[in-house]
């Protein structure tokens, strides 16, 4: 009988980060800029290496779906990120779980094909002779198909289950988007059996991807560390600085997400971390993978000629 006293939530209400309306005006126009940038840049790599047949190879291969991703992740937050700025701060409950769906479905993907790609530079610099035989093309779409399919089973596992649950009393999210934490703590019904999935994702996705690539950064070093001339160190190391530093910023804001408390501050800085992983790095990861890219400089030099 009590689960009759619960109201149906059609709605919820998204916190912003301030009420004050020329902070937010202030805030639209950074997140704005952001948004623009990440959907430029991401669109740029994705055009590049489709039209230019010199960047057909796997690790270029796998930064395409790297870019699809974060062309994903940054449209699924950030328009009702600005939406909330500007006064509207409300998000239906369809809404909210299609954001929760697609948002869980892209950061997962992310780890999946960061292993990939940790994979594909231990290839290159331990195994170079056989390289193009370990990452075939059969091969590089096997891995990429394997992990659009398992994170799209993961996220309508996690969103099924939460369209099961009742909310009640409050529905205000402490949070400026959906995210499977935040929404756990409206629920009045037991989350025993989400809790128990979100453990099997957290050691799948998180612990065991990210040995997996700890492990070939390992082997990686080592092969590095036993090159003879400085600049063979130098040229080896600099084909797969990028994806560490991009891995590292990536594995520390996620985690410290998935493992904080749920008290308020932790929540404020909750949102900043959300920020990086969901606005900051997707705009900076075309920069840190292309700026000292001399093949990728090439081909935008073939694309769009009047560039020197």
């Amino acid at each position: 009988m009590a689960l009759n006293n619960y109201s149906l939530v059609t709605e919820f209400i998204l916190q912003g980060f301030s009420e004050t309306p020329s902070i937010q005006i202030a805030f639209f126009c950074i997140f704005f800029f952001f948004y623009v940038m990440a959907l430029a840049g991401n669109a740029l790599i994705v055009m590049a290496i489709s039209l230019d047949s010199g960047l057909h190879k796997p690790m270029y291969f796998f930064l395409a779906n790297l870019a699809i991703l974060d062309i994903g992740c940054t449209t699924t937050v950030l328009p009702k990120l600005l939406e909330t700025l500007s006064g509207k701060t409300s998000i239906s409950y369809a809404g909210c779980m299609t954001q929760l769906y697609f948002i869980t479905w892209f950061l997962g993907s992310e780890l999946l094909l960061f292993t990939a790609m940790a994979y594909d530079r231990y290839v290159a610099i331990c195994h170079p002779l056989h390289y193009t035989t370990m990452m075939s093309r059969m091969i590089c779409r096997l891995l990429a198909g394997g992990m659009w399919s398992i994170c799209c089973i993961n996220t309508s596992i996690h969103t099924g289950l939460m369209v099961q649950l009742d909310f009640c009393g409050s529905n205000k999210i402490k949070h400026f988007l959906c995210e499977i934490p935040t929404l756990l703590q409206l629920s009045c019904t037991s989350t025993y059996v989400n809790n128990i999935m979100i453990v099997i994702a957290d050691v799948f996705f998180g612990v065991i991807n990210f040995m997996l690539t700890m492990v070939s950064y390992g082997f990686i070093i080592s092969s590095i560390l036993k090159i003879r001339t400085k600049e063979g160190k130098k040229k080896a190391f600099s084909t797969c600085s990028s994806h560490l530093i991009v891995v590292t910023i990536y594995y520390t804001t996620i985690i410290y997400t998935y493992f904080l408390p749920g008290s308020g501050s932790s929540m404020d800085n909750g949102k900043v971390v959300a920020v990086l992983y969901t606005t900051i790095s997707p705009t900076l990861n075309p920069l840190i993978y292309t700026v000292r890219n001399k093949d990728f400089k090439t081909a935008l030099k073939k694309i769009f000629p009047f560039l020197k």
